[in-house]
């Protein structure tokens, strides 16, 4: 995910003042000293989660911290359409299966990481393949892969990342030119929800606190999906944070977004200290970083504290300890210094970590 230069609406602008004193409280926290906080898991009043690959399953400091802190599992990559979808349209669930199995045999909840996806499925779903062909494979691959673990996923996110780069308008992709922009969208859903009923099916998207223009384009698509008549049973905000926003800026999208009554899942929190790209070099210290990310990580957490109850669906972070995130490894960013989840590689907390734990138990701002 590129971190894109925040650009703030007019909502947010008014919010901002009103904000800024609640949530540059987080600032002041700092890490806990003597032994390890108590695990998420424990003081969270809704599931926590965290992502998983096979081959972390024998890594036991990965299975002790999971069991330790989380009681949802989603699947890195397993599920991706990149890893099960084979030349000829056949399917492999062998590593999706072993990742479903593990969980479920932990006690945990499995969420479903994705169905559709514009970046994947690209080498078979193509703009040569005849309409029909692609139509009728397309909603063979969805209710196939949702249909394989029906009744044992809570969820699934059935189209990732619909929205455009910038937030204007829609993303142009293979699903889009071949079946229409918001049709095909449709169609993942219906299908999705005949394959597993009993799921709640998610759209998800990234930089929607980040970039408040993007928020607001991704809400007024779920509203056009729902009176389309898509079963969209929830909303998933990947909080890939840019820990520079302004204060008020996580908080006022998720008030929005609260606004569609619908259950609201934190799918992929990091929040890295280190930039994206940019041309001029990064002159923060490390303690200014820490402040930062201590402050909009607070800022989310007590914002998903104060949606209504039956709206909180998961908290979860991609990856649960720093040398599990993308961010460190080759093929993600290549940072192996980056620190962006909760806990370090030794499963201790990072600083962030007992701001999420005061939100999360009422004692934020006390």
């Amino acid at each position: 995910m590129r971190a894109d230069p925040p650009r703030l609406n007019r909502r947010a602008l008014l919010a901002a003042p009103i904000a800024l004193a609640a949530c540059d409280r987080f600032a002041a926290v700092q890490p806990a000293a003597g032994p390890l906080a108590p695990s998420l898991k424990s003081i969270a009043p809704f599931p926590v989660g965290a992502t998983g690959m096979t081959g972390q399953l024998d890594d036991p400091v990965w299975v002790a911290a999971m069991r330790n802190h989380v009681d949802q599992i989603t699947p890195e990559w397993e599920l991706k359409p990149e890893r099960i979808l084979q030349p000829g349209f056949a399917f492999d669930f062998s590593a999706s299966d072993r990742m479903v199995d593990w969980g479920r045999e932990q006690g945990l909840r499995v969420f479903g990481h994705c169905l559709v996806w514009y970046s994947q499925g690209l080498d078979h779903f193509t703009d040569a393949l005849p309409a029909a062909r692609f139509a009728a494979e397309f909603d063979r691959y969805v209710s196939t892969v949702a249909g394989r673990y029906r009744g044992r996923m809570v969820g699934w996110d059935v189209v990732n990342e619909a929205v455009a780069e910038d937030g204007d308008g829609l993303r142009d992709c293979v699903y889009a030119r071949r079946l229409g922009p918001e049709a095909y969208i449709v169609r993942a859903f219906e299908q999705a929800r005949d394959a597993d009923p009993d799921a709640v099916l998610f759209l998800n998207d990234y930089n929607l606190e980040n970039i408040p223009t993007k928020g607001a384009t991704f809400l007024r698509l779920v509203e056009r999906l729902l009176k389309l008549g898509a079963p969209i049973g929830g909303l998933g905000t990947q909080s890939h944070l840019n820990i520079e926003i302004p204060a008020g800026q996580i908080t006022t999208f998720m008030r929005d977004a609260a606004s569609l009554g619908l259950p609201i899942h934190v799918s992929e929190l990091d929040f890295p200290m280190q930039r994206d790209g940019g041309r001029m070099p990064d002159l923060r210290s490390t303690a200014e970083r820490r402040a930062q990310q201590i402050a909009r990580v607070g800022e989310l957490a007590e914002a998903f504290m104060a949606l209504p109850e039956r709206q909180r669906f998961a908290f979860t972070t991609w990856g649960l300890r720093d040398n599990d995130s993308w961010l460190v490894r080759e093929e993600g960013k290549n940072r192996p210094d980056e620190s962006a989840l909760l806990l370090d590689a030794e499963g201790r907390p990072n600083p962030a970590y007992q701001a999420v734990v005061d939100a999360f138990t009422g004692r934020a701002g006390a």
